[in-house]
Formats: C-alpha cells, structure tokens, sequence
C-alpha cells in the first residue's frame, strides 16, 4: 500500500455540495447562527425506498425560542396495503427517534446540550472528532448528547454518542490559565488556552482486529483516543477573530500525530460571514488524523470483508499533508461549506465534506450535501458516501412543493438484521408541504 501523504487545497466545489440530512434539509446558516424563531413543515406524498412505494405523513418542525431548539422527524409510511412499513416503529428506541433533538444555547455559550441526532459534533479544533455523525443511515438512527459548560477561566465540552447502548464518547476539558495571573488584563493573548481530550469508541466492533489465528473481537477495552492542545488568539474583534492552534493525537496501541493551524471568522454586519481554517498535519505511522469523522459509523465496520477501520490502521504510513475548510455565507440565503483533504500518491484516500444552499428566486428552493471518503471519482455513490438533495416550488409564502432524494449504503435490513454486505438504501420524497415560518 502506498504511503498515505495528505495534501489539501482549500475545496470551494460548488458543484460537488451536497451532503446527509434526515426529513427535509436543514438551513445550515441557521443552525450556524443559532436563530430564534423556526418553521412547521407537514407533508402529504409518496415515498420509493429500495423499489418499494410507501405513503407518506411528514411532520418535520425545527423550531427555536432563545436558547431553546427543537426538532422532530416524525415520518409515517403507509405501504399499499395501509400497513407501517416495518421496522419503523417497532422498538422503543424508534418512537424516540422522533425527537430529532432537543437543545440549549449554542456551541460556545456558557451553557449547551444537546440531545437527540448529533449531525457535526466536534471537539476542540477537531484533530480527533470533526463533523462526526452518530447516525449511519435513516434506519441506523441514534440518540446521542452533547453537553458543554464554559466557565470563561476553564470549561469542558462532551458527548456520546447512543445513550440506547455502546458508543462513542468524547470529553475534552480546557483553561485559559493566563486567567489566573495578572496578565489577565491583557487582551487577546489572555484568552491563551490549553486543552486535553479523551475519547472512546465502545461499540463492539470498534477494534476488531485480524490475526493469523483468525479473528478476534478486542473492544472489550475500548478503542481510545486522546490528546492535547494548545490554542492563542492573534486577532479579536467583534468582526473579525483568528488565531494558531497546535494538537497532538495519539491512537492508543496505534500511532500518533500533530497539527499546526490557523482559523479564522468574520462577521460582516449579518451580509457575509466567513469562516474557515488551514492546517499543516505531520502524521505519524497508524494515525489517520480525524478519526471519529461524518463517515465513521460507516467505516467502523465492513461486515463483507471483516475489517475495522482500526486493523486498517496497520498499512497507514507517516506522512505530511495539508487540510482546508471553507464556511461561506450570503445574506444567511446563499451557505457554502466545503472541507478538502487528498493524499499525493494515493488517488483514491480523499476525504470531501461538503454543503450548498441556493438563495429562493421566484420560489424555487435548491439544497443538498454531500460526505465522501476514499475519493477517486468525486462523483461516484458508493458505501462511502452520504448524498442528499432537495428542489422545490413555492407557489405562495406558505406552501412548498418539493421532492427530497437522499441515497444512504446500509449493512442491515429494515429489521436491523445484517446482510454480509452494503446495499444502497435510495429515498425519494415527492411532497406538499405547508411551512409556516415563525
């Protein structure tokens, strides 16, 4: 296997930005920004999963007052005969899956959870989990948390990621320790701060590893992950803020690696706002540097093939490389956000994540995204990739005519029994809907 040599341009591929969402795509601005207020759409249609037609009840209400947010993803699919597609509500755990999320606050604030589907979760600058996902496909959904408490001096940010059984959890805990000293007048550099992660993958698949005797399952301890970091502010103003941070990861019983970078956010008035961040990783051998990533619940485990991610560690050689992010927003209508990463000798070991939203002219309604790894062909839908997108009508404010395509890869059927393999699972939601904005 060639050596694995991350190298990365920042990605601004418009025409690649489609990526996962569940019920009808979300506003990426908005969720960014953490807006009051929120939208109730109800929806009549008819629904084609794997071939097979089903009709469709969509209730998908994200709603958001203050600090508090909540979203629900009830979909009720009646197949020919008028039964409930199978599978859908035949647990507990599925009528919970119900409540998409419940939060309070936003990430940064004194005070944050969230709880229900973790869409990008992240930790720190995002070295060990970054834009992780806790649910594979619409019928892999999980109940996940995240809490943070930010006390200015110091703080904590977690999560985990199935409160129904073994997941992945993560805690990173930070101070500012000039805070502490009388330097703490001083500003910018008195927001210096140092941080430490921890992180555990406690699904049973998570470190499976091949021997020559055969097979064996040793996530009886876990995969961990932990790590450092130090962070110090170059520019702060209301409008604009950047800043170096440095991170080192070691894999435990695998390899290590560190990264050197700079982010940076700008508020233009509520007009445009950027944010974005460049690195420079160093890689050592059997480290891949953000592990717990969108695809991760995916590449955990290849069922066909009896592989881990982590026994594929093995073959990842030391490298150096480089990885870019871009956040683009226009008037909060027209959102970009795009993260690029490819190696040099290996055209086939990219990783893209990506997002669009269209401005609304004369009622039409354009958004998708998209998550990729082992990119050769960008284009190209396998069982590493995650694609949804969704074009509408609105023939007046409240009333919206859309259709929601999203192509997961599932190892299970509906009843959640594995298959030995992936299947592509293909969703298509033509639907009325009424949305009303507040």
């Amino acid at each position: 296997m060639k050596p694995l040599k991350f190298v990365n341009a920042i990605a601004i591929m418009c025409s690649s930005l489609m990526t996962v969402a569940y019920g009808q795509l979300k506003d990426p601005s908005a969720a960014i920004a953490g807006k009051s207020g929120g939208s109730l759409p109800l929806g009549l249609g008819a629904t084609f999963i794997d071939g097979e037609a089903f009709y469709l009840i969509s209730i998908t209400p994200e709603v958001s007052f203050g600090n508090l947010g909540v979203g629900l993803d009830l979909n009720l699919r009646f197949n020919t005969s008028g039964k409930i597609r199978a599978g859908d509500y035949e647990k507990f755990e599925d009528y919970l899956r119900i409540i998409r999320y419940v939060r309070w606050a936003q990430k940064g604030d004194p005070f944050y959870i969230r709880v229900g589907q973790l869409d990008y979760s992240l930790l720190g600058h995002g070295s060990i989990i970054y834009n992780y996902r806790n649910s594979a496909s619409y019928d892999l959904r999980k109940t996940g948390i995240e809490l943070d408490l930010n006390f200015e001096k110091y703080g904590f940010e977690s999560m985990y990621s199935d409160l129904s059984g073994r997941g992945l959890m993560g805690i990173r805990g930070y101070a500012k320790p000039l805070k502490f000293t009388s330097l703490a007048k001083i500003p910018v550099i008195n927001n210096f701060e140092v941080g430490a992660t921890y992180t555990r993958d406690l699904n049973q698949k998570a470190n499976w590893i091949n021997t020559p005797q055969g097979s064996r399952d040793s996530s009886s301890s876990g995969l961990s992950i932990y790590g450092f970091d130090f962070g110090l502010p170059l520019i702060s103003y209301p409008i604009f803020k950047t800043g170096l941070y440095f991170d080192f990861a070691q894999i435990a019983n695998y390899g290590n690696g560190t990264t050197i970078g700079i982010n940076m956010n700008f508020s233009g008035l509520g007009l445009l706002n950027i944010r974005g961040k460049y690195e420079l990783r160093f890689n050592g051998d059997k480290y891949l540097p953000a592990y717990f990533n969108a695809l991760y619940e995916r590449d955990r485990f290849d069922p066909a093939r009896q592989v881990s991610k982590s026994d594929t560690l093995k073959y990842v050689l030391a490298s150096k490389g480089y990885y870019g992010e871009l956040i683009l927003s226009v008037l909060g209508t027209f959102n970009i956000v795009a993260g690029y990463q490819a190696p040099f000798d290996n055209q086939n070991q990219g990783l893209l994540h990506a997002e669009l939203q269209l401005p609304e002219v004369a009622g039409i309604v354009v958004r998708g995204a998209f998550d990729k790894t082992h990119i050769g062909p960008v284009f190209t839908l396998d069982n590493h990739s995650i694609l949804s997108a969704e074009i509408g009508y609105k023939p007046m404010k409240y009333l919206l005519v859309s259709t929601l395509y999203q192509r997961t890869f599932s190892d299970r059927d509906s009843k959640g029994n594995p298959l030995g393999h992936f299947v592509a699972q293909d969703r298509v939601e033509p639907k009325v809907s009424l949305v009303f904005d507040f």
